[in-house]
């Protein structure tokens, strides 16, 4: 059979396949995300989901009954709060500001720091901490627990347990469950670039999307695989933000001992970074590659809040970012015309999922 009649007789049908094809990718909330892993230890069930939803909303977890996990990561800002420093009890500021939970699920560390490995490791630790939720041990949480006979009932019938077995791990893993469905993928850009949709982008954003990769050397940090982007390597770097807070301690850092002892502020404390997991004094003032997916909803931007808009974002890196002994070699000036920022910029807000990709069904209604 020649090659044309081929075409002629199998076209209509690969024809149709692509279309069918299509329509499921542009219907999948999860184009352009890698595949999930859940842990063996804790699967996932919608009774479970359920239970972490109700966890995650309720302000009884806290000293004074104000502030929940969603006071900070809030479903129509993207899981942020949309100010510099996470705000808690009694209007206790922190020192850095809320990251994303959309696509958590799929980080190798949490907080900007890397300090804990998974998300039910992670999923207590602002209940905990003194300026957050200001719970001071593990048994004022079960202490809720032990005045609702609802989230006793779901307790037992999720895990399978008796009341007397409930622990404080147990509430862990409902969080960490629901928190595993703040799914958000098939945005404009997923459909150009993996879906090959060319219509999916503007010119200015296609444009933005070569600088990102080249010129911009935006991707070396936030990586675009060939079937996938998380927009992050997981990794941890000093791109100078915050850096100028140590200017009066890293001497003494640096000669040795523990930064307990040497007298820092809260502020100065976490402007150490990753320092403050591995004590490497090559790690002052690292942080960990955030996502840039739905970046345009999470203003604003950085570990401590400090940069309003995308704009002053691209202006930061075009410019070299701050220089300090312990920046790292990847960032410096990109000479970057006003076309290209505005370019930049343009692609960045097509990383934004649809509105029920972002909010998971459950929230909505």
């Amino acid at each position: 059979m020649r090659f044309a009649d081929f075409l002629r007789i199998h076209m209509p049908v690969f024809i149709l396949l692509t279309l069918l094809f299509s329509l499921q990718v542009f219907a999948d909330n999860t184009l352009g995300l890698p595949e999930l892993s859940i842990p063996a230890n804790n699967p996932q069930s919608q009774q479970k989901i359920a239970l972490g939803q109700a966890l995650f909303f309720d302000t009884r977890f806290s000293k004074d009954n104000s502030i929940s996990c969603a006071s900070c990561h809030q479903p129509h800002k993207a899981y942020t709060d949309g100010v510099a420093h996470a705000i808690g009890i009694n209007g206790q500021t922190g020192s850095r500001n809320s990251p994303t939970l959309l696509n958590a699920a799929f980080l190798q560390t949490f907080f900007v720091d890397g300090r804990e490995n998974s998300l039910e490791q992670q999923a207590l630790k602002p209940i905990l901490n003194r300026r957050e939720h200001g719970l001071e041990n593990a048994q004022q949480i079960l202490d809720v627990i032990e005045h609702d006979d609802t989230y006793k009932k779901q307790l037992q019938q999720v895990f399978a347990i008796t009341e007397q077995d409930i622990r404080v791990e147990h509430i862990a893993q409902a969080i960490a469950s629901f928190e595993r469905t703040l799914i958000a993928g098939n945005s404009p850009f997923d459909q150009y670039y993996f879906a090959g949709d060319r219509s999916k982008l503007s010119a200015s954003a296609a444009r933005g999307l070569r600088v990102f990769r080249r010129k911009g050397n935006c991707s070396n940090c936030h990586e675009i695989s060939w079937n996938n982007a998380l927009f992050t390597d997981h990794r941890f770097y000093n791109i100078g933000i915050g850096f100028k807070r140590l200017a009066d301690v890293i001497d003494r850092i640096e000669k040795g001992g523990n930064a307990d002892q040497h007298g820092l502020n809260s502020e100065q404390q976490a402007e150490l970074g990753r320092y403050n997991v591995t004590r490497v004094i090559a790690d002052i003032g690292k942080f960990k590659t955030p996502t840039l997916r739905n970046i345009a909803l999470t203003a604003p931007y950085m570990h401590d809040g400090s940069l309003e808009t995308l704009e002053q974002v691209v202006d930061y890196y075009n410019e070299g970012g701050d220089h300090n002994r312990f920046i790292d070699a990847a960032i410096f000036p990109l000479q970057l015309s006003s076309q290209e920022k505005t370019d930049l910029v343009t692609f960045m807000q097509s990383l934004t999922s649809p509105q029920r990709s972002v909010i998971p069904e459950a929230v909505q209604n």
